[in-house]
């Protein structure tokens, strides 16, 4: 038999086809559960800072408004540090998955997965003052309200900052679209979601790439875990 043969020999001497290899797929089923969880978050956030309107510029009337959000802040919390943990078994099996089909030596690939990386640190910072803050606006005596608006503006900010994502999803459109090395219709999702992620990430309205960031990951992560046929 020929090293390039589909077929194998069978013990009566006929041929059957081998099957195809199958890879792993729970690595995109992952990525769809953290842009899921990237979503929740992103939208606690924003229901914590629903009434900044009415208590901007007032202290006591910002921590006296976050005293009755403690579910809220318990979902946030939740949401986005998993979304982070998540986040990076989704960039390690991207990573490999064009590894597979990138030109050998591409940078691609691990360009595509540290932009996740980065995604991941801002959620790991953007709750990093739960633990100081979720519980202590119950009693407001134990928080300082300057500090108690500096925590408002941070949950406001800083997991919102998902413009590696848009790394991400422009490196996996140009592996996609010029290489191959993904379905083309996930590459055009991540020239274009990617794209917007990245040139939102950049302005100065840099917070705003959290409305994108989630829908790109869901969206491809969906992709891979369904209509992904190598």
């Amino acid at each position: 038999m020929q090293d390039g043969s589909l077929t194998a020999p069978s013990p009566l001497g006929a041929t059957t086809p081998r099957r195809p290899r199958t890879t792993p797929r729970a690595w995109a089923w992952t990525g769809l559960a953290a842009g899921i969880l990237g979503l929740v978050s992103m939208e606690s956030s924003m229901r914590l800072g629903q009434n900044w309107e009415e208590t901007a510029g007032d202290a006591d009337a910002i921590v006296a408004d976050l005293a009755g959000r403690t579910g809220t802040m318990l979902v946030f919390h939740t949401a986005t540090i998993v979304c982070a943990l998540l986040v990076l078994v989704f960039a390690a099996g991207l990573r490999r998955r064009l590894d597979a089909q990138a030109p050998a030596g591409s940078l691609l690939p691990t360009v595509a997965g540290w932009g996740l990386v980065l995604v991941s640190v801002a959620g790991l910072l953007g709750s990093g003052l739960d633990t100081q803050f979720m519980f202590g606006f119950a009693e407001p005596d134990l928080i300082v309200p300057e500090s108690g608006a500096f925590y408002s503006d941070w949950v406001a900010t800083i997991p919102w900052l998902w413009v590696g994502a848009g790394v991400t999803g422009v490196a996996l459109g140009v592996a996609a679209l010029r290489h191959g090395a993904a379905p083309r219709w996930i590459g055009v999702v991540g020239v274009v979601l990617g794209g917007l992620t990245l040139l939102t990430g950049i302005s100065p309205l840099q917070y705003m790439a959290g409305f994108v960031g989630p829908v790109w990951l869901v969206v491809t992560a969906l992709g891979f875990a369904l209509g992904d046929r190598r």
